[in-house]
C-alpha cells in the first residue's frame, strides 16, 4: 500500500507560528490533556495560542527593521 505524499509551502512566519503551535500541542500531548475525541480542537487551540502570543510579541517587540 502506497503512502500519500503531502507537500507544504509555508513562508517564514507561517513557518513560525507551525513550530510554536507543534510545541504548544506536544506541551498538551505530554501532559495528557489530548486524547482521540479532542485532537483536532486541541490542534486549532494550539494554532489559536501560538497566533496570539504572535500578536502580543508584534505589539509589544520593535523589530531591527521598524526602528527608526
Amino acid at each position: 500500500m502506497e503512502q500519500k505524499k503531502y507537500f507544504a509551502s509555508l513562508q517564514p512566519s507561517e513557518m513560525a507560528i507551525f513550530s510554536a503551535a507543534a510545541n504548544i500541542f506536544s506541551s498538551y500531548v505530554a501532559t495528557g490533556s489530548v486524547n482521540d475525541e479532542n485532537e483536532n480542537r486541541m490542534i486549532k487551540k494550539s494554532i489559536e495560542v501560538s497566533v496570539r502570543i504572535a500578536n502580543i510579541v508584534d505589539k509589544t517587540v520593535q523589530s531591527d527593521t521598524e526602528l527608526a
